[in-house]
């Protein structure tokens, strides 16, 4: 049904100053990278950008010896990019996380070759892309060539994940398992932050949430609940429980209803498994997942977000850590937004008060350098494993006060002292 030819052969089509964008996560296309490096290692190639969200498996094209080679301008700091990106051997470009594929549509990036990963043709001629959707379709939408590896382990995947084997030029066969994410046990604060999250999930709610010891502690908790949907930007394996015990059904989703919608994957094999011809998923396009007002067109959105700091007007810094750049503003603002404008929506930053240093994550303000991800006016609940607070509709006083409450109570002497020198005589912090 169609010819293949070796990864070394399909990146030939590369020339010096091309974009390239790559599929994401577990389906960023190793075998295409291994095979571009090696022409920058021959120095056949110059000034060559590559973009990306965020990918697993190794990323050696941000490496300093490809200094003048490839150019790395990524829409997230993933951790295999961090160290380099850090360093000034890689750099990120910001933009919401729905907006991305805005990025390729609108001309505001070239696309010259994308480089993907699909799932084995079926007898229609179509190929599914498993599990990167993401800005990835619009990649393919506007590059000029689309090299595909065609590999047996990419899911087959419905929804925008279907595409017709026409969209493709180069094919590569490969037989490579996707990159699974590896996750780690949650600590007993976790757990804490968990058992406060799930408080304030209702039944018939939609859920977001990222992937983690966080949101896996508050899925573990939510087996009494009923009719639960899923519309988010990703899912993990902490859902699949609450799918078999039927608690996840999407029955009360006021579109899509019975599916559980999402843009990309991150999870073990057995997560990829799950997808694989089933029709409760539908693996749609970023622009579509993370539209504030998609988004609220389900009743009872609560979205549940991370934070490494919040400063005492509710400030949220989830991108960096003062002028180091730690990660990027992924979804978080197109769903603290759609779940805010949702009808019973909640919209929640969930955080441990401290760092495992110690470091209170509730702040005075904001460390220098450190980007405002989720504004202060935009921000609603802030859940900490000594309770939850909603600081919409509250002044900045009440904000401050709520904060502090929920605050390491190592750190609230001193964060009621900065409150107190920021607003004046009238601030006073009630302890609980």
């Amino acid at each position: 049904m169609y010819k293949s030819v070796s990864a070394a052969e399909a990146v030939k089509v590369v020339k010096s100053g091309d974009h390239i964008h790559l599929s994401s996560v577990a389906s960023a296309p190793q075998v295409l990278i291994k095979a571009l490096c090696a022409r920058g290692d021959a120095g056949e190639l110059r000034d060559v950008r590559i973009h990306h969200l965020h990918t697993e498996g190794p990323a050696p094209y941000t490496e300093a010896r490809y200094e003048g080679i490839f150019q790395h301008d990524a829409f997230f700091v993933g951790g295999n990019v961090r160290k380099n990106v850090q360093a000034g051997y890689a750099d990120y470009i910001p933009i919401f996380l729905g907006e991305t594929q805005k990025l390729y549509r609108s001309g505001v990036l070239p696309c010259n070759v994308a480089m993907v990963q699909v799932s084995t043709p079926d007898k229609h001629g179509f190929v599914s892309l498993g599990t990167s959707v993401d800005a990835t379709l619009a990649a393919i939408e506007t590059a000029q060539t689309v090299i595909a590896v065609v590999n047996p382990r990419v899911p087959r995947a419905f929804g925008d994940a279907m595409i017709p084997m026409s969209m493709i030029d180069i094919f590569v066969d490969d037989n490579t398992p996707l990159e699974p994410a590896h996750f780690t046990e949650p600590t007993e604060i976790e757990k804490k932050i968990g058992l406060n999250c799930a408080a304030l999930i209702e039944d018939g709610a939609t859920l977001q949430m990222g992937i983690g010891a966080i949101p896996n502690a508050v899925l573990a908790q939510l087996g009494n609940h009923k009719n639960l949907g899923i519309h988010t930007e990703m899912f993990a394996d902490g859902v699949l429980p609450l799918v078999e015990k039927g608690v996840i059904n999407g029955a009360a989703k006021g579109i899509d209803k019975g599916k559980m919608v999402s843009t990309f994957l991150m999870g073990s094999q057995t997560c990829y498994d799950f997808i694989d011809d089933n029709p409760m998923v539908l693996m749609k396009d970023v622009g579509y997942t993370n539209d504030p007002f998609i988004i609220a067109k389900n009743p009872k959105v609560t979205a549940i977000n991370s934070a490494l700091q919040i400063d005492l007007t509710g400030q949220v810094c989830a991108d960096s850590l003062g002028t180091k750049f730690y990660s990027g503003i992924g979804g978080q603002v197109d769903f603290i937004y759609g779940a805010s404008l949702s009808q019973g929506g909640k919209a929640i930053i969930a955080m441990p008060s401290a760092t495992n240093k110690g470091i209170s994550k509730i702040a005075p303000t904001l460390d220098l350098g450190a980007g405002v991800v989720t504004s202060r006016y935009h921000v609603h609940y802030i859940v900490t494993e000594y309770g939850a607070v909603d600081l919409y509709g509250k002044t900045m006083q009440e904000r401050a006060r709520q904060l502090i409450g929920i605050a390491h109570p190592d750190h609230r002497e001193a964060l009621d002292k900065a409150a107190f020198e920021r607003f004046g005589p009238h601030f006073h912090f009630v302890q609980k």
